[in-house]
């Protein structure tokens, strides 16, 4: 790791171009989510007893611990305000157990998941060298640990796989307009495109509901209480949508893991911490759901998809306000206010 901090010291030296407003963004919303996910993985590996699934851990929180320095680093040397994000103040190590060692094997797959994603999105918008190889390194990273979890899941038995389609005996191509029906007439089956999404967003809301029981569990404030509460009971809402549109076509849907979340009260994380994390799941969840409607040709699917974004977007809302409330939404760099300079 020294070497690396060498080799990106020597990178940065040759930079004088400024950093731009993709790069600060992605660098700075790397920092937020890197910064919580390693007090969140503090806490689980005080808690971890499985010999298996430490390391996994482990290697999660140094990837968090090593990207906070690089950002640091590229920050500091641009002069540029290193964000606050969260802290050893946000988190309580010595609180009991919440979650399920089964549990933080799901939350690291989905961290990797994330992930991939941020760093896929961040890499082609960035141009400098050295902002460039920081997400080559995160990409690697993240499939790196997708790989450990995976490995893991398979040799547990813990390892939920997607429904297994018949083979086709040729190539088709659509003949009728009817094939983007969904809601009467010609309704045709669920392609494995569909279908994929559909299991894919059962799994993610699964591991929410999972996590936001817990939250409800240990949240300090009535407020904060009620709002995890309620993201559980779309979380669950959601799981129906889309594993009854599975059954109607005699495919498996997940099973709901309900093992994962013990009966602590006592809570591990700060309520800010909590709320962030709630946010940025629903972050991701509206990016899956936009994923889905542009990949499913059945207008029922759409239109389900369209209907519950709309519910998490406003459940979103909701999250941010009470977020303002208590001063806990850090401001994502933004634009000189031009019209306010000029009313001076």
């Amino acid at each position: 790791m020294k070497t690396e901090a060498k080799h990106h010291t020597h990178h940065e030296t040759k930079h004088n171009t400024k950093l731009t407003s993709a790069e600060i963004a992605n660098l700075w919303s790397t920092y937020q989510s890197d910064s919580m996910g390693r007090c969140v993985l503090s806490y689980f590996l005080e808690k971890v007893e499985d010999t298996e699934i430490r390391p996994v851990l482990e290697y999660t929180r140094s990837n968090c611990e090593k990207h906070i320095k690089m950002v640091t680093e590229i920050f500091h040397h641009e002069k540029y305000p290193i964000p606050h994000g969260f802290t050893n103040e946000d988190v309580h190590v010595d609180a009991p157990r919440l979650y399920s060692d089964v549990f933080f094997l799901y939350y690291v797959k989905q961290m990797a998941r994330m992930g991939l994603v941020a760093c896929s999105l961040a890499l082609p918008m960035s141009a400098r060298s050295d902002v460039r190889d920081f997400y080559n390194e995160c990409l690697s990273s993240s499939a790196e640990l997708e790989n450990k979890v995976t490995k893991i899941q398979l040799s547990k038995g813990l390892l939920v796989r997607p429904p297994y389609i018949s083979t086709p005996k040729e190539v088709d191509f659509v003949e009728k307009q009817s094939f983007l029906q969904g809601f009467f007439g010609d309704q045709r089956p669920l392609n494995a495109i569909e279908i994929t999404h559909l299991f894919g967003n059962i799994q993610k809301n699964t591991l929410g509901k999972a996590l936001l029981i817990g939250f409800a569990q240990v949240a300090r404030t009535k407020e904060v209480r009620e709002y995890m509460l309620r993201g559980k009971e779309i979380a669950m809402k959601h799981i129906e949508v889309f594993s009854s549109t599975l059954r109607d076509e005699d495919l498996p849907a997940p099973m709901p893991w309900d093992d994962l979340v013990t009966d602590s009260t006592m809570p591990p994380f700060s309520d800010k911490l909590m709320m962030a994390h709630t946010n940025a799941l629903n972050s991701a969840g509206i990016g899956n759901y936009g994923a889905a409607i542009g990949m499913s040709m059945r207008t029922d699917l759409s239109t389900n998809y369209v209907r519950l974004t709309a519910e998490i977007m406003k459940y979103a809302e909701d999250g941010a306000n009470i977020m303002i409330d208590n001063a806990w939404l850090e401001q994502p760099p933004q634009t000189v206010n031009r019209d306010a300079l000029t009313n001076l």
